[in-house]
């Protein structure tokens, strides 16, 4: 017996070690692999940018080439070397490099937002899923005590029909709510199981969560975009970027080049005179496409149709969020008058509760009226517990849509 003591000890302690607190399942879950894909992305269009900055620095090239033919003549040894080093340098291209910079700066915000915007609402989602679970807890519990009632009464009329003071169909009716809340019992650990299966998506690992997490409330009403409609904003500035890259094609193209160049001719005829020639040359490039059959014209009339509509999507959006936080204010505030009344009909049903027990138990009601007025206390209690959790899922709703990162409002 002090053995089985000891084990079970253990195992509750090995739980309560193990037990996920609302703040652990958040940083978990934002550090998952598709978190990490989204930074790895980001990363890449960093890279992309400093690549593009480099391409535009000047650039140098080595070029060589020796050559050997059957029959020289006095043009062409019979072995020769040519050498040349160039420095080149692109000194307009019709604004493509400024637009092409901005474009990329706002792809890299882009992807900046939607990580911060993926991680809130992993966050979210979390935070949803460990309050449900919490109601579905307190839903089991309820329904537990239910049954421990049920079955202490149960037994007790039992007793009486054995004695035959009471009809099989009293005890039937009994027997048939005990099964009935053992079945609600494996529906509610059914949802509670799914609800942990759906953190583990979102974690990568098995978790087990405990109680007593809350969200501070919002304390300042201002709301600021969110990181969302922000990755949306810097998404409209690179297609405009992108479009006036296409349009630079119809731009003049202005490089300059300064070449040195080394070449030497080795004869086999000592007729024909030897020589070492070095030549440095520079030059200043234009070109210029003047007529494409309004390829480029078309082009970027194409870009800007893709600008304006996420232009339009943007205010879409953006006027979208302003409706969702104001629905969000408005379910928060029923959130919180349905509190209220499930703290009164639960006080209502334990008073009715504690009259109707002292009523059956003097005979003075039948069974049926005593397990309805049991039934309505725990769902009373159950319908308070959850109407509490849902006011924190409510509160977390407010503080997304208000733009602010939900893991600094976990307490």
């Amino acid at each position: 017996m002090v053995k089985k003591i000891i084990i079970s000890s253990s195992l509750l302690l090995t739980s309560s070690l193990f037990a996920n607190n609302l703040n652990s399942l958040v940083q978990n879950a934002i550090e998952n692999k598709l978190v990490e894909a989204s930074k790895s992305s980001l990363v890449a269009s960093k890279l992309e940018y400093e690549s593009l900055k480099n391409s535009y620095k000047p650039s140098l090239f080595l070029n060589s080439r020796y050559l050997n033919v059957d029959e020289e003549s006095f043009s062409v040894a019979e072995n020769s070397l040519t050498s040349s080093l160039s420095l080149n340098y692109i000194i307009y291209d019709g604004e493509k490099r400024e637009n092409s910079y901005e474009a990329l700066e706002s792809n890299i915000k882009n992807k900046d937002f939607n990580l911060k915007d993926l991680k809130n609402k992993i966050s979210l989602n979390v935070i949803t899923l460990y309050f449900n679970y919490l109601s579905l807890n307190e839903a089991k519990k309820a329904k537990i005590q239910e049954v421990e009632q049920l079955k202490s009464q149960y037994k007790k009329l039992e007793k009486f029909y054995e004695t035959g003071t009471i009809a099989i169909d009293e005890l039937k009716k009994i027997l048939s709510r005990l099964e009935n809340a053992n079945v609600s019992i494996q529906e509610i650990e059914l949802d509670k199981q799914t609800i942990l299966h759906n953190l583990e998506y979102l974690i990568g690992e098995k978790v087990d969560i405990s109680s007593g997490a809350s969200l501070k409330t919002l304390e300042n009403k201002t709301s600021k975009l969110r990181a969302d409609i922000k990755a949306l904003e810097y998404q409209v500035k690179n297609a405009k970027s992108n479009a006036r890259v296409v349009k630079s094609a119809n731009f003049p193209q202005i490089n300059i080049n300064n070449t040195f160049s080394h070449k030497e001719n080795d004869f086999d005829n000592k007729l024909y005179d030897p020589n070492v020639d070095n030549q440095n040359m520079l030059s200043l490039n234009l070109s210029w496409k003047l007529y494409d059959f309004k390829t480029v014209d078309k082009s970027y009339e194409a870009s800007m149709k893709r600008y304006l509509a996420l232009k339009s999507q943007y205010e879409y959006e953006k006027n979208k969020m302003d409706v969702d936080l104001r629905l969000s204010y408005k379910s928060y505030d029923i959130a919180k008058l349905k509190i209220k009344s499930a703290q009164a009909s639960l006080n209502a049903a334990n008073s009715a509760f504690r009259v109707i027990k002292d009523k059956y138990e003097n005979n003075l009601v039948d069974n049926v009226a005593f397990l309805e007025a049991l039934s309505e206390k725990y769902e009373a209690l159950s319908i308070l517990k959850t109407a509490q959790n849902d006011l924190q899922i409510k509160r977390a709703n407010i503080i997304y849509h208000s733009g602010y990162d939900l893991k600094d409002f976990i307490k």
